[in-house]
C-alpha cells in the first residue's frame, strides 16, 4: 500500500478524503514543524503540504518520495529545482476557490462602503439609542453603482470579482501589469488604471522583491478610493498604506492577507486601530465548498500520477 502523508491537516478542517482509494494509506498531522518533516515523510511516496516548507535539504533525505501535492495554488513552499533534480513530481491545485474569493472580495468592499463595522460598533456604544431621529447617520454610506473598479490580475479570480461588481452597476477597468512594455487589448496602463479607480481590487501574485503598491502608487489614487486585497500581503507596503489611510490619501482599505502570516501582535497593520481599515484572517479561500474542491483536486492529482497521467504539474 502506498504511503501518503498530509503535513498540515489543520489548514483543511472537516474535509472528506474518502475518495482516496484503498491503494493508499493516508497519515495526517495537524501541523508539522520543520524539524519533523523528514521523519514524518521517511516512508512516504506522496507528501501533501499546504504551507509546510519542503527544502532541498529535506528532499535529499527522502529517497522514497515521488510525488508532492501542494494543497494550494502557490508553490513557493517547495524547492522546485531540487524536486526536479531528484525526479519528484510536484502538482498543485487551481481555481478551486473562485467563487469563495470573489464573494469575500465583494463582502469586504460592502463592509467598507456600507460601514458595517463602524455602525455595529456605534450601536454597541449606545449611539443609535441616543439618536434624536429614527436612524443614525454618523457613518456615510457609499453607493457602488456607477463607481469604477480597477482590477489588477484578471485571471479567474479577477474575472469572477469583476462580474459580481458589474452586478452592482460598477464599471470595470482592467489594469495592465506594472512596468509592462506594451498595453494589451482590453487593458489600461497600470498608472492610468490606478488613477481611474474608485475601488482597487488585487488578484495577482507577488513577483519579485518590490511592493506593487507603495507611496508613489497611493499618490496616484483618488483620495476617495478604496483598496481591497485578497491576493498577497507582499503586494502592499504596510507603512505606505497606513500613511495613506491616516493622511486621507486613501479613503479605506480591506485586507484578507498580510506580509507575514500568522502576524505578530505587533505587526504594523494588525496593531493599527483605524476606522477605515478592515481585516480578515486570510479566509477568502476558505469556504467549506472551496476546501472540499481543493481536497478533491489533490486526490485527483494522486490518482492521475499513480495512473502515469500526472496532471496540474508545476
Amino acid at each position: 500500500m502506498k504511503q501518503a502523508v498530509l503535513l498540515d491537516a489543520d489548514t483543511l478542517p472537516n474535509t472528506n478524503w474518502s475518495a482516496l482509494d484503498n491503494r493508499y494509506h493516508l497519515s495526517s498531522y495537524g501541523t508539522t514543524p520543520a524539524e519533523l518533516v523528514v521523519a514524518r515523510l521517511a516512508n512516504a511516496e506522496i507528501a501533501i503540504s499546504n504551507k509546510v516548507q519542503l527544502t532541498a535539504e529535506m528532499l535529499q533525505q527522502l529517497p522514497m518520495l515521488r510525488l508532492i501535492c501542494v494543497a494550494a495554488t502557490g508553490i513557493n513552499n517547495v524547492d522546485l529545482n531540487a524536486a526536479k533534480n531528484l525526479g519528484i513530481t510536484v502538482c498543485n491545485v487551481r481555481d478551486y476557490a473562485t467563487h469563495a474569493v470573489s464573494q469575500h472580495a465583494i463582502a469586504l468592499l460592502l463592509a467598507l462602503t456600507n460601514q458595517i463595522v463602524n455602525n455595529t460598533q456605534a450601536i454597541s456604544a449606545g449611539e443609535w439609542s441616543q439618536s434624536p431621529i429614527f436612524c443614525l447617520l454618523k457613518h456615510p454610506i457609499r453607493q457602488l453603482h456607477g463607481l469604477t473598479m480597477t482590477v489588477v490580475g484578471f485571471g479567474s479570480l479577477g474575472q469572477a470579482t469583476a462580474k459580481l461588481a458589474e452586478a452592482f452597476g460598477m464599471q470595470i477597468c482592467v489594469a495592465e501589469r506594472p512596468h509592462a512594455e506594451f498595453v494589451r487589448e482590453g487593458r489600461v496602463a497600470f498608472t492610468e488604471a490606478l488613477a481611474k479607480a474608485d475601488v482597487l481590487s488585487l488578484h495577482c501574485p507577488a513577483v519579485g522583491g518590490d511592493f506593487m503598491l507603495g507611496a508613489r502608487e497611493f499618490n496616484l489614487l483618488k483620495p476617495s478610493a478604496l483598496l481591497v486585497n485578497t491576493a498577497r500581503g507582499a503586494l502592499v507596503d504596510p507603512s505606505a498604506l497606513i500613511d495613506a489611510l491616516r493622511s486621507g490619501r486613501l479613503a479605506g482599505a480591506a485586507l484578507d492577507v498580510l506580509l507575514v502570516e500568522p502576524p505578530s501582535p505587533t505587526d504594523l497593520i494588525l496593531s493599527t486601530n483605524l476606522p477605515n481599515l478592515l481585516l480578515s484572517p486570510h479566509v477568502a479561500w476558505a469556504s467549506a465548498d472551496a476546501m472540499q474542491n481543493l481536497v478533491n483536486q489533490v486526490i485527483e492529482n494522486i490518482h492521475a500520477y499513480s495512473n502515469k497521467q500526472a496532471i496540474r504539474i508545476c
